[in-house]
């Protein structure tokens, strides 16, 4: 099934609709089972994700559990630290309970034990889901500029990575090299994911990844065995799309 692309005029259109969408999510699921489980990556992702949720009233932050889809092995202050990123744009603005916020081990991170790194965060999803597959009601995800997602990049061995769900890596091609990734299982096994992406930098490679999916990029091995992909781009990024491959959010 392909992804729903949805094009907004500007990042603060994005934003507004990003929003929405994660407040629709959000009550859905607080519906369905009580609580709402959303992985965040890093990248300008927490900004345009946070501009307009972080002012969001009809939200119940109480409810969510946020995890990284993501982490670089660096010290929670450190200014690559992922949790940082989203702590400074999302988590210090709305009133998540502390124990409802799933961040990498520190101590593992910062002497760049990556295998126990991901161990431990493996352990936090079972803790939180329980030892069958974790199902995310709502992963959110960046694109990088040569396709990657999460920390699985192109021709590297972790695109077959089928037993863990949380994944080391010491050799990203992009530092910090020492990280830790939710694996392609856990990713496709989400209710719901959404790419964020913006500017006209991202041209060329959304349009690679919308329409030449024989190109199997990283991005476009996402593919929930019962879940939706959607992504929220500008028309900037969307300048190389056909018009027939992407609509308009309804706000």
């Amino acid at each position: 099934m392909s992804p729903t692309v949805y094009a907004f005029e500007s990042t603060d259109g994005l934003s507004a609709g990003l929003n929405v969408f994660c407040e629709k999510v959000s009550a859905e699921a607080i519906a369905s089972h009580g609580s709402v489980s959303i992985a965040i990556s890093g990248g300008s992702l927490p900004k345009l994700l946070a501009k307009d949720l972080k002012h969001n009233s009809k939200i119940d932050f109480s409810k969510w559990h946020v995890f990284w889809a993501d982490e670089r092995c660096v010290a929670h202050d450190d200014a690559d630290s992922n949790y940082k990123e989203v702590k400074a744009q999302l988590l210090d603005a709305v009133p998540i309970p502390a124990e409802n916020i799933h961040a990498i081990q520190e101590s593992a991170a910062v002497r760049k034990d990556t295998d126990a790194a991901a161990v431990d965060y493996e352990a936090q999803l079972v803790a939180h889901f329980g030892k069958n597959l974790p199902r995310f009601d709502l992963i959110l995800l960046g694109m990088g500029p040569d396709g990657h997602c999460c920390s699985l990049f192109p021709g590297h061995p972790l695109l077959q990575e089928n037993t863990r769900w949380v994944a080391p890596i010491n050799d990203s091609p992009k530092p910090p090299p020492e990280r830790i990734t939710l694996t392609y299982p856990v990713v496709n096994n989400a209710a719901t994911i959404a790419f964020v992406t913006a500017g006209e930098g991202k041209q060329e490679m959304v349009q690679k990844i919308i329409e030449q999916p024989a190109l199997q990029l990283p991005c476009q091995r996402v593919k929930p065995t019962n879940g939706s992909v959607y992504w929220f781009i500008d028309q900037a990024a969307a300048g190389k799309l056909q018009s027939s491959s992407y609509g308009a959010y309804k706000l």
